[in-house]
């Protein structure tokens, strides 16, 4: 049964899918990741050469595939003829179990496809203002404009989703986090704010800490929602769910899962 994104509210996101025991933004970590029974997978996605919507986290090639080169310099057809796992490895290279597995590099589309019913966190990472229009035509086509939040760190991308799609949610991007943060700490937030606010951020940003007691009281007191990423560490897991942190993004849900079912969020 497809959820809306919020609701319930998601508490465990899987960071580029099961990407400690996976290689990461692929079909098989976005598939293991589901099957562990995560609220949320988090994903990226680029336009390609040809106008497609690519699931992969860099601008480049190099570091997770025998590939080299930009992601929107290639086409859809050549991005698939790359290894996707080939560099992955838990051994520091001793062995790459992956490699020639036939894992390649997943279209949105392919993910949302195989997984209908999971909620996505997607991050619009090319620059390319083309890249908001093809990636709504994705969304609406698989009918997901409910189970999906989209981020990007390019603000421009948001406010031209936001105003072709008001009805689909996006989280702050940190041009939109900064102002927020100073006025928390100067109290002069607004009683209310005029849309629903989610903040995707991390614990502590440009040497300024983000996540506190006290940010996340004043952000719930305004009906937003507080996301934490990336969290690894059990110790950090158990203090911000302490604190009342919404949600946390992980690289390893498996970890998650279990720190949550410890302290009673997750039965």
């Amino acid at each position: 049964m497809t959820h809306s994104f919020l609701s319930p509210m998601p508490r465990i996101v899987a960071h580029r899918g099961d990407s400690e025991y996976y290689p990461e933004n692929t079909l098989p970590a976005f598939i293991s990741a589901d099957e562990l029974g995560v609220d949320v997978i988090e994903t990226d996605v680029h336009l390609t050469k040809d106008g497609e919507i690519v699931i992969w986290h860099d601008p480049t090639l190099e570091r997770n595939t025998n590939g080299s080169g930009t992601i929107e310099s290639h086409t859809l057809e050549e991005l698939k003829t790359f290894d996707a796992g080939y560099n992955f490895t838990k051994d520091n290279g001793k062995t790459y179990p992956f490699r020639g597995k036939g894992i390649k590099l997943a279209t949105l589309d392919e993910a949302l496809k195989a997984l209908p019913d999971t909620r996505f966190n997607i991050d619009l990472k090319s620059q390319e203002e083309e890249i908001v229009q093809t990636y709504l035509e994705v969304i609406k086509a698989n009918h997901a404009e409910d189970r999906v939040c989209t981020a990007s760190f390019h603000l421009g991308n948001l406010i031209k989703l936001r105003a072709a799609a008001p009805e689909m949610l996006t989280s702050v991007s940190t041009m939109e986090v900064i102002p927020l943060l100073a006025r928390q700490k100067l109290h002069i937030l607004p009683k209310r704010f005029d849309r629903k606010i989610i903040f995707q951020v991390p614990v502590k940003q440009y040497g300024i800490k983000v996540i506190t007691p006290s940010f996340v009281k004043a952000m719930h007191e305004r009906d937003a929602v507080v996301m934490v990423w990336t969290i690894n560490n059990q110790e950090d897991m158990r203090y911000l769910y302490s604190i009342g942190v919404d949600t946390i993004m992980t690289d390893n849900p498996r970890l998650l899962i279990e720190t949550a079912k410890d302290i009673g969020i997750r039965k």
